[in-house]
C-alpha cells in the first residue's frame, strides 16, 4: 500500500527495458513496476506466463509490451477488468488486437515518429549494400576467395541516376526520398491516396502500381500491413519487374510472399532483393532464401540504434505515465483515445 493509502497502479513490463524509459516509470508516484528477473526478462515472455501473471490477484492496470508479445482476446480476458491500458515499445500494432482492446474501453499507445530518420538510413544503406553486393565482398574476404581482379569481378549496380519506385509515400516513403534526391535519383510513388504537393518536396511523381514496378530500378515498400497488402509482392509483382530490379524490404514481412521472391531470384526475373524482416522472424538459416547470395537478409534491425531505442522506451513509459494520470495518451494508437 502506497504511502497516502491510495493502492499503488501496477504495470506489468514483459521483458528488459531501456533504462531511458525505466527512470520514467520509477519517478512516477504510486506505481509499482513488475518485471521478470534474469534470465528471462532477456527474452520476450511466453504467452502462457504472460496471461497467467496477467490473471493472478490483484491484477494490473496497464501493460507495456513489445512486438515479440500477442496481445489477442483471451490475454485481455485474463487481465480482467482492473487493466486500463497497454503500450507498446514499437511503432507498428499488428501484434496487438486493437479492436478486442476497444471493446474492453482500454487506451492504447505506441512510439510513432521517433524512428523515421533512423529507419530511413537504413534503408538507404540497405539499398547500397544489395546494390553494390556488399555482403558478397565480405564474404569472399573472410572465405579467403578474393579472386584476381577482372572487368566484372564483383560489380554491382548504381544506385545515383537509378529509379526509384516507392510504395508508400508516408513519413518514411518521405525521408527515404529525401535521402535519394542526393543520389540524383528519379523517384516514383504509389499510394492510396495521391500527395502531389507533398510528393513534389522530394521530386516524387505518382504513378499506378503496376507502373512503378515496370519502371524502377529498385523497388522500395513502404506501405502498412492490411489484408489488402498481405502477399502485395508476389509472382504477379515480380513478373512485372525489371530483371534487373532490386526489392528492398523494411516494412512488414507479410508483405511479400517469400515462396514467389525465391522463385523470381533464382529464375532471374529480379536481379536481388535485401530483407530487413522476414516470415517467420527469426528465419530459420536453413531457410532457403538465406542461401542465395543475391538476397541479403538482416534480423529486422532498421531502427537498432540505441538512441533510437532509447527514445522508444521514453514514449512508452510516457504513455503509461500519462494513463495513470488520466490523462490523453500522448502517442494513441489510431482510433483507441477516449
Amino acid at each position: 500500500m502506497a504511502a497516502n493509502g491510495a493502492e499503488p497502479w501496477r504495470v506489468l513490463v514483459t521483458r528488459n527495458f531501456p533504462e531511458a524509459g525505466m527512470s520514467i516509470l520509477r519517478e512516477e508516484p504510486n506505481l509499482e513496476v513488475v518485471i521478470p528477473d534474469e534470465p528471462e526478462a532477456s527474452d520476450a515472455m511466453p504467452y502462457d506466463k504472460m496471461k497467467a501473471m496477467l490473471s493472478e490477484a490483484p491484477g494490473y492496470d496497464a501493460l507495456l509490451c513489445f512486438l515479440t508479445d500477442k496481445i489477442d482476446p483471451p490475454l485481455l480476458d485474463a487481465a480482467g477488468s482492473r487493466l486500463k491500458t497497454i503500450s507498446t515499445m514499437s511503432v507498428g500494432f499488428n501484434h496487438m488486437d486493437v479492436d478486442a482492446g476497444k471493446e474492453r474501453g482500454l487506451t492504447m499507445g505506441h512510439t510513432p515518429d521517433v524512428l523515421t530518420n533512423t529507419v530511413a538510413d537504413f534503408i538507404l544503406g540497405m539499398t547500397i549494400s544489395t546494390m553494390r553486393r556488399i555482403p558478397a565482398g565480405v564474404k569472399v574476404v573472410k572465405d579467403d576467395v578474393w579472386g584476381k581482379w577482372a572487368p566484372l569481378y564483383m560489380c554491382g549496380r548504381d544506385v545515383h541516376h537509378a529509379t526509384v519506385g516507392i510504395m508508400g509515400l508516408g513519413r518514411i516513403g518521405m525521408a527515404v526520398a529525401k535521402r535519394l534526391m542526393g543520389f540524383d535519383c528519379e523517384i516514383l510513388y504509389s499510394d492510396a491516396f495521391r500527395m502531389d504537393e507533398r510528393a513534389a518536396t522530394v521530386g516524387a511523381t505518382y504513378v499506378e502500381f503496376d507502373d512503378l514496378l515496370a519502371r524502377s530500378d529498385i523497388v522500395i515498400p513502404l506501405c502498412p500491413l492490411t489484408p489488402e497488402t498481405t502477399g502485395l509482392f508476389g509472382a504477379d509483382a515480380f513478373g512485372k519487374m525489371k530483371e534487373t530490379a532490386v526489392l528492398i524490404n523494411c516494412s512488414r514481412g507479410e508483405i511479400v510472399n517469400q515462396d514467389a521472391l525465391y522463385d523470381a531470384l533464382t529464375s532471374g526475373s529480379i536481379w536481388a532483393a535485401g530483407l530487413d524482416v522476414t516470415v517467420p522472424e527469426p528465419l530459420p538459416a536453413s531457410d532457403k532464401l538465406v542461401a542465395l547470395e543475391n538476397c541479403v537478409i538482416v534480423p529486422h534491425m532498421a531502427s537498432a540504434t540505441v538512441a533510437c531505442r532509447e527514445d522508444m522506451a521514453r514514449i512508452a513509459a510516457r504513455n503509461v505515465v500519462a494513463a495513470h494520470r488520466g490523462e490523453k495518451l500522448p502517442h494513441a494508437v489510431p482510433g483507441t483515445t477516449k
